[in-house]
């Protein structure tokens, strides 16, 4: 990680006994901490978890830490001289007074100059009343003053449900945070090959000359997960696909595809490129949009129910495990080249790439040798697992006749990734909101997506369990002359048969 100042401050977890602490935060807080960053922090822990105090609550970190196999002393000693615990009670202004209370007294003990780090980690039915709450009682403002501290808020997703609740959360949220403030993380933004595809694209003048409709025939961005709901009906049914993995995961990649070199690495200039292509994106026609349900099938060689069999789900549910769409970007680089999302749940693998098709020679000089098809040039970006890169191309075979055969060139990290919320928690800490989703960005995103909510929602086209989606999404493809590539993981899926369409329609 790069070296990265961070002040002394006191890290607020709203929500500190949850899933999302134990299973994400603490882990990196941990590893922030043993890379020598946290050394002048205080975590606060808040919940209404009944009878945890401080004692138990450090117990609880520690526990934590040691089931996931981080057992260092001075781990242990950090859970012991920084952890604090606070309960909520009901959430009642007193409780928030308490809370206030609470800070005040860990700076006083610690010599914190004053600064803090709100995290809400918790459900998104808790976000207004928390924040109200914070600011009420002025913790949304640094106690010594103007320009001698600094507060954070951090909201995880979802950022509303559409656009009028994203333009209520951000309207209550400026009410009391600025902008400048305010931290909407998405993890995928912090994971390691997501900021190298910056690298990559502006980084390397071989490709940046190539990424435009002149040389590109179509985009596909894949979100697949072979895992099921995990028991959160409650929440999958009344959030789906769309809303759970497309409108910000998806989109946020897409964008990062998709954008014009800013002007210069930091984060107005890369969130203003964001918003600029959200903006330029054509209206999404109804035809360009499919959804998909899971039924039982086998996954990984288990044999998995169907969605609507799943504890929670209504037996009539209509709800999309599965989402495919195209894009069409209105601007100069990207005018008749079409972007393909599609993201599902117990699909055959548990992965993330962004694939550029390149097109063809204009030009085959090999059309006399039978046996000789040219394929596409293919570039693989590999998110997870196993994050890298991969690019195709076209050799001959050894011996006669002329044949080529497709070869690519695979690179792999050789080093561990940082955890996603391990660089998005020390950017937070050292005031770098490059990585976080701006106001106007969550509101372009919504308004894109705004129609398949309110206006037209297609039906729910089945498909089993272990398949990569609905029939219909391979038809919906033909129709462009072109099909799905298939997760590429290895040499040797480059070269199935399954991938070798990729072509443009007039040239095929």
């Amino acid at each position: 990680m790069p070296a990265k100042k961070i002040d002394p401050h006191v890290f607020v977890i709203m929500g500190g006994t949850g899933d999302l602490m134990r299973g994400k935060l603490l882990p990196a807080l941990a590893r922030l901490q043993e890379a020598g960053y946290l050394n002048r922090s205080s975590i606060l822990g808040v919940a209404r978890t009944p009878g945890m105090d401080d004692a138990a609550y450090r117990a609880w970190a520690w526990n934590a830490l040691v089931e996931d196999g981080m057992t260092s002393e001075s781990l242990r000693r950090w859970c012991e001289t920084s952890f604090y615990f606070e309960p909520l009670g009901h959430g009642e202004v007193k409780d928030y007074r308490g809370v206030a209370q609470r800070i005040e007294q860990i700076e006083k003990e610690t010599g914190s100059p004053g600064n803090r780090a709100f995290y809400l980690a918790l459900p998104p039915a808790a976000f207004p009343p928390t924040i109200t709450e914070l600011g009420k009682l002025g913790l949304n403002k640094s106690p010594n003053g103007a320009g001698k501290g600094w507060t954070r808020l951090v909201i995880e997703k979802p950022f509303g449900r559409d656009l009028q609740s994203a333009q209520e959360l951000n309207a209550l949220v400026h009410q009391y945070f600025d902008e400048s403030q305010t931290y909407r993380i998405d993890h995928y933004l912090g994971k390691e090959t997501v900021q190298n595809l910056l690298a990559f694209r502006f980084g390397n003048a071989l490709f940046e000359p190539l990424w435009n409709r002149d040389r590109i025939d179509n985009v596909q961005i894949t979100v697949a997960e072979d895992n099921g709901i995990e028991k959160r009906a409650g929440y999958y049914e009344t959030a789906g696909a769309l809303r759970d993995i497309v409108q910000n995961h998806l989109t946020q990649l897409f964008t990062l595809t998709a954008m014009e070199a800013p002007a210069s690495f930091d984060a107005d200039a890369i969130r203003s490129e964001k918003v600029k292509v959200l903006r330029s994106v054509m209206p999404i026609e109804p035809q360009d949009v499919l959804y998909g349900q899971y039924t039982a099938g086998t996954v990984n060689g288990t044999k998995v129910p169907g969605y609507r069999g799943e504890p929670g789900v209504a037996q009539e549910s209509h709800i999309e495990t599965f989402v495919a769409l195209k894009f069409e970007i209105a601007n100069w680089r990207w005018q008749g080249v079409p972007f393909y999302l599609r993201t599902g749940k117990r699909l055959p693998r548990r992965v993330t790439q962004i694939a550029v098709a390149f097109k063809l020679p204009p030009v085959s000089l090999f059309r006399s040798f039978d046996t000789c098809q040219v394929h596409s040039n293919i570039l693989i970006i590999t998110l997870q697992p196993d994050e890298g890169f991969d690019l195709s191309f076209e050799v001959k075979s050894p011996g006669t006749p002329f044949q080529l055969e497709t070869h690519n060139m695979h690179f792999r990290y050789s080093t561990p990734m940082p955890l996603a919320y391990q660089t998005l928690l020390l950017d937070i800490l050292a005031g770098d909101q490059t990585l976080f989703v701006h106001a106007e960005e969550v509101e372009a995103s919504w308004r894109l997506y705004s129609p398949l909510l309110h206006e037209y929602r297609p039906l729910a086209h089945p498909y089993p369990a272990g398949t990569w989606g609905p029939n219909a999404v391979n038809a919906r493809m033909g129709q462009d002359g072109r099909s799905w590539l298939l997760p590429v993981l290895s040499q040797k899926d480059f070269r199935s048969e399954e991938n070798a369409a990729v072509q443009h329609p007039a040239l095929s």
